[in-house]
């Protein structure tokens, strides 16, 4: 087994290597699952774990997401970075519960849980915080810092670029601003910033198209969980109907939980 320090430097290393995706599990199974496909690392769900809870993004508590993540980082061999969202009301206390549940990364949004944007000047403190605590635990931990316009109801892109380089002067590691949409608009963030930029998948663009707008990181947010739970639900829902043919699937699953 790694030691946290061997997956906190692999998980460092990757955002100075070749770009790379990263698949976000919403448990312990669909973890090992996407471990055992090939993927390097591994990041949480806020909104795939809150649905395993009978709840919507943002519903777990920072009990229950260090519970999931010990989960995770038992088992599997992968790093794992965390979606840390607004810090749980105490950003560096939420970096240092990650790292005990054996996170090597996480990362911090910019947004509150009051339902608003934090001005600017208060988004980057937030992450400075989380940056110091980051990088005092001993070990690398990838900090990102996350800013949230594009899915909240501000596409303003200059402020994004804006709020991503006050970001990277307080310490974040990596950058990460979810919902951009078109290469121009990555291709513009990743050009204004001088550290690696996660990107969330585009479902009408393709990897090799999002890496040559300049991403180093390729995430998908919840929805593999959303795949997984929509399949599910068309079964189901052929079963009501009186076809069973839809429970014909059968993934390999003793290859992926094979013992190591």
């Amino acid at each position: 087994m790694a030691t946290q320090a061997e997956k906190g430097a692999a998980f460092a290393a990757l955002h100075e290597g070749e770009p790379f995706l990263i698949p976000n599990p919403w448990d312990a199974g669909s973890a090992r699952a996407l471990e055992a496909l090939g993927f390097p690392a591994l990041a949480t769900t806020s909104s795939g774990f809150a649905f395993t809870l009978g709840r919507l993004d943002g519903g777990a508590t920072l009990d229950e997401l260090a519970a999931h993540v010990a989960a995770l980082t038992e088992a599997t061999e992968v790093p794992v970075s965390v979606d840390l969202e607004d810090g749980h009301g105490d950003a560096p206390a939420a970096i240092r519960r990650m790292a005990e549940a054996g996170a090597v990364g996480g990362s911090i949004e910019d947004w509150d849980r009051s339902g608003t944007l934090l001005p600017l000047e208060a988004a980057a403190e937030r992450v400075a915080a989380a940056a110091e605590a980051a990088h005092a635990l001993g070990f690398p931990f990838v900090l990102t810092g996350r800013a949230e316009n594009h899915i909240r109801g501000n596409p303003d892109l200059d402020d994004t670029i804006a709020r991503l380089g006050a970001y990277e002067r307080a310490g974040a590691d990596c950058l990460y601003a979810p919902g951009l949409r078109t290469t121009e608009e990555i291709r513009a963030v990743c050009e204004a910033v001088g550290k690696p930029v996660n990107v969330l998948a585009v479902p009408k663009l393709t990897v090799a198209e999002i890496v040559d707008a300049g991403a180093q990181r390729i995430s998908v947010g919840g929805r593999l969980t959303w795949v997984a739970a929509a399949a599910m639900a068309a079964a189901a829902e052929e079963m009501l109907g009186g076809s069973l043919a839809g429970l014909a699937a059968s993934p390999p699953v003793g290859e992926w939980l094979a013992p190591r």
